[in-house]
């Protein structure tokens, strides 16, 4: 583990690289300069990221990789945190990585602020990678969602969908976020308890209406995309609960 003294260095590095790149303005996006201190720090972190990733890469196991992925991440925290806090577009490699890293371990709230940061300024993927990042993130947390329901939280579903809303990808990519964010307003529906602070005045129909939306607008993007059942199911659902509202009156 680092100690505090080299990762306040490194973070206050990581802004110096920021800073420097903001003077840059009109210049293509590029990493630290490696004439700067900034840049010599963050080719000795690279270096690192580059070995752990070939250390990842020979374990067999993806299930054994993720813990190390987290344990990786933690040296890398600073640096990060420098660059975020300067705001400025510098194509950091470190970065990315991490937001690839935890997805994988699990870490969502982490997952944003890297790729809010990433988005906002136009990072782009490392090239051993065929998707942009919006796409990328978008994909890989809905490929998640679907492979075990429950495992992505309800809000961070709809605060990637909110964050790639505007990116260029391909139809099915997008259908693939608005599936598992269908299911997971579906389970919001399942789940709704009217006692809830945040509970919708529409009660678990809104939920079920808003499901129904986001279905519709998967089928659209992508006729193949899996949720012609889920369409019918939430019809029957709404169906279900005017029903019962009817008999009550």
């Amino acid at each position: 583990m680092s100690s505090p003294a080299l990762r306040h260095r490194q973070k206050v590095l990581a802004r110096q690289s920021g800073a420097a790149s903001a003077s840059k303005a009109g210049h293509a996006l590029s990493a630290p300069a490696p004439d700067t201190q900034a840049g010599q720090e963050y080719a000795v972190l690279l270096a690192v990221l580059h070995d752990q990733v070939r250390q990842l890469s020979d374990i067999a196991s993806h299930e054994a990789r993720q813990p190390k992925k987290a344990e990786f991440a933690d040296q890398y925290r600073a640096w990060i945190e420098g660059v975020i806090e300067a705001d400025q577009p510098v194509q950091d490699e470190v970065l990315i990585t991490n937001m690839i890293w935890a997805i994988d371990y699990g870490d969502f709230a982490y997952v944003l602020k890297l790729a809010g940061f990433a988005t906002r300024h136009g990072l782009k993927m490392p090239e051993r990678y065929n998707r942009d990042l919006a796409c990328f993130v978008a994909e890989e947390i809905a490929e998640l969602a679907a492979k075990t329901p429950g495992s992505v939280p309800h809000d961070i579903l709809v605060r990637v969908q909110l964050l790639t809303a505007d990116a260029d990808m391909p139809d099915p990519a997008k259908a693939k976020l608005f599936k598992a964010l269908g299911r997971s307003w579906a389970n919001q529906a399942e789940t709704f308890d009217a006692s809830a602070d945040n509970a919708p005045a529409g009660g678990a129909a809104a939920y079920f209406d808003q499901a129904l939306t986001t279905f519709k607008r998967a089928l659209a993007l992508d006729d193949k995309s899996g949720v012609k059942t889920d369409i019918k199911m939430i019809e029957k659902k709404q169906r279900d609960l005017e029903e019962a509202a009817a008999k009550k009156d």
